[in-house]
């Protein structure tokens, strides 16, 4: 090969290794046999190769500038042969097979995972917020080695089977000359350095198991499902790396008298049926009543019951709907609280008052009721049918 190198490239004698990478990349895209055919661009296509060995290895680059035959034998012998990677790099810039992040050791401290635990709250709890201390068993950052991996008084050293690039290169015939692929160290697993004393608290992995206590606080109008995220309070990483993120994912517990439904509240409440025939009044708790222990009953201004008005002649099933006494939202306002009436009929009955109930049904003439059947539903087509006949 007698046309100068640099030449070949296209760049100047004191180009750096980034601009030499980048001539060789925008060439190669050029006269790659894949996308140019011509029997000369595949010609000139390995001279550019070739010079691009030479010029990217700093030893050959140096042995060239002072005259000497850096091929070691010629073009397309044992001593020639290229970086399959930057021909990859020159069609989709970036590592050979895939590992982005361009070539090099790799870091030994990297982000932490997330993590996740679950936490059950009570539903007045969920409704207005609390403040819960938690216990998690995570990986924090080794105080022996302070995250680094080595024992006091050591560091790592670099490796010397990569002399600290973190890859080796693979050499393989091909038409084409010799294919070097590179592949992380398997002596330092592609950090670049080992360890020759590892910390004996951790291992060498510059964290450590260990249990925390958090205090965490819950929105009020959560629900079941939702997560509360804590930023920075997961895993710390290896090598002491920056910790990821913990999620809190609750669980509402089942209560005992009210049921959610979005941001309303349900319960039942039973009442005998002559109080649903001659009508009363009730006092029923809210759930702030769940708040509010002995002790703290006094002066805490909560609500902790409410009034509610059975009218006489109420119905088993009536419903009624106290407003703003459901759950808070996550976004503002408050849902409502729906009380369901379910009447009680007595099942056991002394003689007098079965006397009375009968002495009742004939003043009603209820003795031998016919009963009323009615339909429970009505399909979109009946409906239609009857506004139609008039019935």
């Amino acid at each position: 090969m007698s046309q100068d190198l640099y030449d070949l490239l296209g760049v100047a004698r004191d180009a750096d290794g980034d601009t030499i990478k980048k001539a060789y990349r925008r060439l190669a895209r050029q006269l790659h046999p894949d996308v140019n055919p011509d029997p000369a661009a595949q010609e000139q296509f390995k001279q550019v190769t070739a010079a691009y060995e030479v010029l990217s290895d700093p030893q050959k680059r140096a042995a060239y500038d002072r005259g000497g035959d850096p091929f070691g034998g010629g073009f397309g012998g044992q001593g020639a042969g290229f970086s399959f990677t930057d021909i990859m790099d020159a069609f989709f810039g970036g590592a050979a097979g895939g590992g982005g992040g361009g070539r090099g050791p790799r870091q030994r401290t990297r982000r932490g995972q997330d993590a996740l635990i679950r936490l059950e709250v009570d539903l007045a709890e969920a409704a207005f917020g609390v403040s819960r201390e938690l216990k998690v068993d995570t990986a924090i950052r080794c105080t022996t080695c302070n995250g680094d991996g080595a024992a006091p008084g050591s560091s790592p050293i670099p490796c010397e089977t990569c002399h600290g690039q973190g890859e080796v290169a693979h050499v393989q015939r091909s038409f084409l000359g010799e294919i070097r692929t590179l592949r992380p160290c398997p002596s330092c697993r592609g950090f670049g350095s080992v360890i020759p004393d590892p910390c004996r608290e951790c291992a060498g992995d510059g964290r450590v198991r260990a249990r925390r206590t958090l205090t965490v606080k819950i929105p009020a109008g959560v629900d079941t499902g939702t997560r509360v995220q804590l930023s920075e309070q997961g895993e710390v990483g290896p090598g002491g790396g920056p910790p990821g993120d913990l999620y809190v994912e609750i669980q509402v517990a089942p209560h005992p008298t009210f049921t959610r439904h979005g941001n309303d509240l349900h319960c039942t409440v039973v009442v005998p049926m002559t109080a649903a025939a001659l009508g009363t009044a009730l006092t029923l708790p809210t759930l702030e009543a769940d708040l509010v222990d002995a002790e703290g009953a006094a002066g805490s201004g909560l609500e902790t019951d409410f009034h509610l008005d059975i009218a006489p002649g109420t119905q088993s099933g009536h419903q009624t709907v106290v407003r703003g006494q459901g759950v808070p939202g996550l976004r503002g306002g408050r849902g409502d609280l729906v009380v369901t009436v379910a009447v009680e009929t007595p099942t056991r009955l002394d003689e007098r008052q079965e006397e009375l109930l009968r002495e009742l049904a004939s003043l009603r003439g209820e003795e031998r009721p016919d009963g009323q059947v009615q339909a429970t539903q009505r399909t979109v087509f009946g409906r239609l049918r009857n506004a139609f006949t008039g019935h």
